[in-house]
């Protein structure tokens, strides 16, 4: 099995961490309905991204700022559904704290919420949509997201279940492990690997350099 070595380890949230495509889908459904767009389309698109972008993409015409407020108020309002993913927890509580954090492309709020509703920490040191300028596929995520605990990108381990993402962490430098919870495996195979879920990851020690191992169980 594949050991991975690194200083930290970044997650994104929504596919990785906690299951929200109920919502997500139920959210974007009925905006794209509201203004005529096809759902299946809209939220194939919004995964992965900020929401505001998603809004530009698909419907360049709205206000965008106006759409992506009414649009975060409806996913903070939609819980049903939310679960943690296999594994999730578990990885969790063995990294230390100080050398995990979050990089979403959700908002601070949205994020804070749906952790709190399936019962994982918000770390400190998360990083959302709210607080970098450009999101996915941009490296600006995953470079704050080492920033923020104090490490360089290339020196972190990302666990992402879509192409923007994989591309964001890659581009900032890191290694890149796809989930295919939200596209299929071939979508994300440029990845370094991939899981089916963090249940095939274990933490084995840290090395005399006080560097994380990891160990993953790639499918045959």
């Amino acid at each position: 099995m594949p050991l991975f070595t690194c200083q930290a380890v970044l997650f994104d949230l929504d596919g990785v961490l906690v299951d929200s495509t109920p919502c997500v889908t139920r959210v974007w459904t009925e905006w794209a309905k509201q203004h005529g767009l096809d759902p299946e389309y809209v939220v194939h698109v919004a995964h992965g991204q900020k929401a505001i972008e998603t809004v530009r993409k698909v419907a360049p015409k709205l206000d965008a700022d106006r759409e992506f407020r009414i649009i975060e108020q409806m996913e903070l309002d939609d819980t049903d559904g939310l679960r943690l993913l296999p594994g999730a927890k578990e990885l969790l509580s063995v990294i230390p704290p100080d050398r995990y954090t979050i990089v979403t492309s959700g908002t601070r709020r949205l994020a804070t919420k749906r952790l709190r509703a399936v019962g994982l920490p918000v770390p400190p040191t998360m990083v959302s949509a709210d607080e970098v300028m450009n999101g996915k596929p941009h490296p600006e995520p995953y470079l704050a997201g080492a920033a923020s605990v104090g490490f360089a990108a290339s020196e972190c381990l990302v666990f992402e279940d879509a192409p923007s993402g994989i591309r964001s962490a890659q581009s900032a430098g890191a290694t890149a492990i796809g989930v295919p919870t939200t596209y299929q495996p071939e979508e994300i195979a440029f990845a370094s690997a991939v899981i089916p879920s963090l249940a095939a990851v274990q933490m084995r020690k840290l090395d005399n350099d006080g560097r994380l191992q990891l160990e993953i169980a790639t499918p045959s």
